[in-house]
């Protein structure tokens, strides 16, 4: 099985979609149906940016889904009561951090965003390594060689985290249960992961096109942005997150004819940051 798809580019550009994964592994073994677990995915994100490597930009996709391994979660973010024995490798204790694992959402989840038990079983710890080794290590590898392609072809790089969310938060999702979603939710873990003029580039261009954004609420960006940015050294990560209702149908999981109007906004958007040198804002 195939766990990710990775097209190196030519531009500064890079974007990667760690949850839009819909192969579901034969060892996954879960105890929840499969049509419940398939909230968990931000489905059909690929298809919006399908265009993107043909602009030259750099693309990884997961193919592994979202709720059997989570790339947006670094691997100290581990329930140790989900598994059979110990865990031999370090776990995170900071409370904020923290807080996701708690709602059952770390590195390995617990529930969907429903509350919804994923297993009726202990995992073992070697089965959740050979996770880590097969989806999480490769992926951020692939993010990794992707930004460092870009920056040393053109002395910087702009690295977009796609997502999608529900338009209505899950009572299980965020610490902001029932929550209705703007349009769009732009991320930089408060300006740590991006120069704050690109942040706002981003914010301005997509109300410019009518559409309503958030600034890092409720999702401020995670381990993808954290992890492989710098804006000092003129190494940017954002995260993105779409309103499911802009282009799915979020029962039925089909796409509505709203995703070719919302395309041509990110293929608009892909357009002015291939544009925009951050050294200049």
């Amino acid at each position: 099985m195939q766990l990710l798809t990775h097209l190196p580019g030519s531009t500064p550009l890079v974007l990667d979609s760690p949850h839009s994964g819909t192969a579901y592994p034969e060892n996954f073994r879960h105890a929840c149906e499969l049509a419940v677990l398939r909230s968990a995915e931000d489905t059909h994100v690929e298809k919006l940016y399908d265009f993107a490597p043909a602009m030259g930009v750099h693309w990884i996709e997961a193919h592994f889904p979202r709720s059997y391994l989570d790339a947006n979660r670094n691997t100290t973010e581990m329930d140790v009561s989900m598994l059979d024995a110990p865990w031999p490798e370090p776990v995170e204790t900071d409370p904020k951090i923290m807080s996701k694992v708690r709602l059952g959402k770390g590195l390995i989840w617990r529930t969907t965003d429903e509350g919804v038990p994923l297993y009726d079983r202990k995992l073992q710890v070697a089965e959740v390594q050979m996770r880590i080794a097969r989806c999480w290590t490769p992926y951020h590898a692939a993010v990794a060689e992707a930004i460092d392609a870009a920056f040393r072809q053109h002395g910087y790089s702009i690295h977009i985290n796609c997502h999608s969310m529900p338009a209505v938060a899950s009572a299980s999702a965020t610490d902001f249960p029932g929550e209705e979603h703007a349009d769009f939710v732009v991320g930089d873990r408060d300006g740590t992961t991006a120069a704050k003029p690109l942040s706002e580039l981003v914010c301005s261009h997509l109300r410019e096109r009518g559409y309503s954004v958030a600034y890092n609420h409720p999702y401020k960006g995670v381990e993808l942005v954290r992890r492989h940015s710098s804006p000092d050294e003129h190494r940017h990560s954002i995260q993105l997150e779409i309103n499911r209702k802009l282009y799915m149908d979020e029962a039925t999981l089909e796409m509505t004819p709203g995703s070719e109007v919302l395309k041509a906004t990110l293929r608009s958007l892909v357009e002015v940051l291939l544009k925009t040198d951050p050294r200049t804002l």
